[in-house]
């Protein structure tokens, strides 16, 4: 087990299966089939991220270096939580930018029954290490173990 410390943007403690992209993630393209079109398995569906296209999101620890896209990311994230098609946890190597951190707020404090810890800047070794599959426990003081 490897141990790394990031910064907690919403607390909590989850277990989940990773899945792992090492590049930018576009939120809106990665939901939009899940939120818009009742996609129940929360398969990614952004074609330009071969890393986790048709892969399900849903309940995994979605482990990526940071968001990149549309500015409805937030709200995207927010409506994910809301329509419980979200991932257990999000886990960023790089600090996470402004409008994904809103909605995971917003989606902590006002989404009754959705718990999405969101932890960022746990560096590129965290990014390096994890892989898909592997066991990750976030702990509410944003420790990520990774088995």
């Amino acid at each position: 087990m490897k141990r790394f410390q990031g910064r907690v943007i919403t607390p909590g403690e989850v277990t989940a299966p990773a899945v792992v992209t090492k590049q930018g993630f576009n939120t809106l393209a990665s939901f939009q089939m899940a939120l818009q079109f009742g996609d129940k398995e929360v398969k990614c569906g952004d074609q330009s991220n071969q890393e986790l296209y048709g892969k399900s999101l849903l309940g995994k620890a979605l482990c990526l270096p940071q968001t990149i896209g549309s500015t409805t990311g937030g709200l995207v994230l927010y409506c994910a939580c809301s329509m419980k098609k979200n991932p257990a946890c999000m886990l960023f190597a790089n600090p996470i930018d402004s409008l994904a951190a809103a909605g995971a707020v917003l989606a902590d404090v006002w989404v009754d029954g959705v718990s999405m810890p969101v932890v960022d800047s746990l560096g590129q070794e965290f990014l390096d290490y994890v892989q898909d599959g592997m066991s990750i426990k976030v702990l509410p003081d944003g420790v990520v173990e990774v088995e």
